[in-house]
């Protein structure tokens, strides 16, 4: 089930808000069961096999942390049950997302032929299993209490809203909340805001710019240079509009729950480096990877920090998939933020002033992650190298597939809309025009939320669906 489709919006969801609030809120343990129980549902709605993996999950992170608050001043035992935790977690990552990709990889480095074992993926495996790993790991540090309710960090892995593509939630962000927040009128409206501006970044822009991309990739072979930029750029706004409309939804839908999950996107198209990109593209996994592997590993403070670079890269793109491909995504942005790094350290050492990038940052920053989008987005090697050719110039004799095919009016008006939303500029000509006269607030928000959301019905009724990207991960 997913977030855009007429059984969440009009059977799902108003089931688990009414029946949420029937419950009085002094009855906070039932409101939590309420809500653990249509998440499990949630998810065992697309696949009772995904649930029964994720149950798994939990009950192996809720023993994890018993044994480890429970030898809290043993430290060899402590450091032993999060070994075990670790290798069993991981070795469930690995199992499910990338032993079918080992196992080819190894038929043909020795040349066996052999089909490899095809193994189903659950849904949402990335997301739910680094969640339980924080808990244990932020356990293990002294940094949260051991949670003795098995229901509780049920609900802290299971919840709905982020269950399936995040953002990633961290223990410690909700703890508090799990069994002391206080819902409000105020809280719901505003997650209902939030939801309805996913939702319309989902529907309204990111689906349309998945029809120009399909025609693009589909076609390759037929490209001219100037279609094939322009499809990468419209997949670039895509995936974007794609995924922080979920993570807009997965955070909306917490706050009229009463939980208040960090954000997940900061208009990273406004970036001036690659490291503030990986400041403000999903920001859950990237806080993530900083504090769980390239902290432990060294970060900059001791050994060598571009290999520590490359290391939480590596590790990133093949988060991403199990594929040759999202290794080649995640080593192009390594590579490049070792040599930011490396730029950075020897400015320092000339006693240079470190100033802000200014427009030359914006263009390089935003044509290194247009390109590292191409591996992203083709689904085989042979499709990346062809569309590549396409993008250089080496054209087919027969070009099907022009810019002009492309730009129709209503096609260049989402682009245009799509491309003005990415780079911040209706909001802040709203911040600074409309806000100061109270009036953004009053009338032209709900009015214009109201007609998005009337929008997004219209498309879902006339059959417009697509997936969400982050789905597969």
């Amino acid at each position: 089930m997913v977030f855009s489709s007429n059984v969440f919006l009009f059977i799902f969801l108003p089931l688990v808000v009414i029946g949420y609030y029937l419950i009085p809120q002094r009855f906070r343990v039932l409101r939590n069961m309420w809500l653990l129980l249509l998440s499990m549902a949630f998810l065992a709605i697309g696949s009772v096999y995904s649930m029964s993996i994720m149950a798994a999950s939990i009950v192996l992170n809720y023993v994890s942390g018993l044994l480890i608050g429970r030898y809290e001043n043993k430290p060899k035992l402590k450091k032993l049950f999060l070994a075990i935790n670790l290798c069993l977690n991981l070795g469930l990552l690995f199992y499910f997302k990338y032993a079918t990709f080992a196992m080819t990889l190894a038929y043909s480095v020795l040349r066996i032929e052999k089909e490899a074992l095809q193994i189903a993926l659950p849904i949402g495996i990335s997301f739910f299993l680094f969640q339980g790993l924080s808990y244990v790991i932020d356990l293990y540090r002294g940094e949260v209490a051991v949670q003795k309710n098995p229901f509780n960090v049920a609900l802290y892995i299971a919840l709905f809203p982020q269950l399936i593509a995040g953002p990633i939630v961290r223990y410690s962000h909700v703890e508090y909340e799990i069994m002391h927040r206080k819902e409000s009128l105020d809280d719901f409206y505003e997650g209902l805001q939030r939801f309805i501006v996913g939702l319309g970044k989902k529907m309204l822009l990111a689906n349309p710019l998945a029809i120009v991309v399909a025609k693009a990739f589909d076609n390759a072979h037929y490209l001219g240079t100037d279609s094939a930029w322009f499809g990468l750029l419209a997949y670039g706004l895509q995936i974007y509009f794609d995924f922080s409309g979920y993570s807009d939804m997965a955070i909306g839908l917490g706050r009229m729950f009463g939980f208040h999950f960090n954000e997940n996107f900061n208009f990273p198209y406004i970036s001036r480096s690659l490291s503030e990109f990986w400041k403000r593209w999903h920001i859950s996994l990237s806080t993530w990877f900083r504090d769980y592997l390239y902290i432990p590993l060294g970060g900059n403070r001791r050994g060598n920090e571009y290999v520590n670079l490359l290391i939480v890269f590596t590790a990133t793109g093949l988060w991403h998939g199990a594929s040759l491909r999202f290794l080649l995504w995640g080593l192009w942005h390594g590579a490049f933020l070792m040599l930011e790094h490396y730029l950075r350290k020897r400015r320092k050492m000339q006693g240079k002033a470190q100033g802000r990038p200014g427009v030359w940052g914006f263009i390089y920053t935003n044509f290194i992650v247009l390109v590292s989008w191409l591996p992203f987005r083709a689904e085989t090697f042979g499709v990346m190298m062809e569309y590549g050719k396409r993008m250089i110039g080496l054209k087919p004799e027969f070009i099907r597939f022009s810019l002009g095919y492309y730009l129709n009016n209503y096609t260049g008006f989402i682009l245009l809309m799509a491309l003005l939303i990415a780079l911040r500029i209706p909001q802040m000509l709203f911040e600074k025009v409309l806000q100061p006269q109270g009036l953004v607030r009053s009338y032209i928000k709900p009015l214009s939320l109201l007609f998005v959301f009337a929008l997004c019905i219209v498309y879902l009724v006339n059959g417009s669906f697509n997936p969400f990207i982050y789905f597969q991960f």
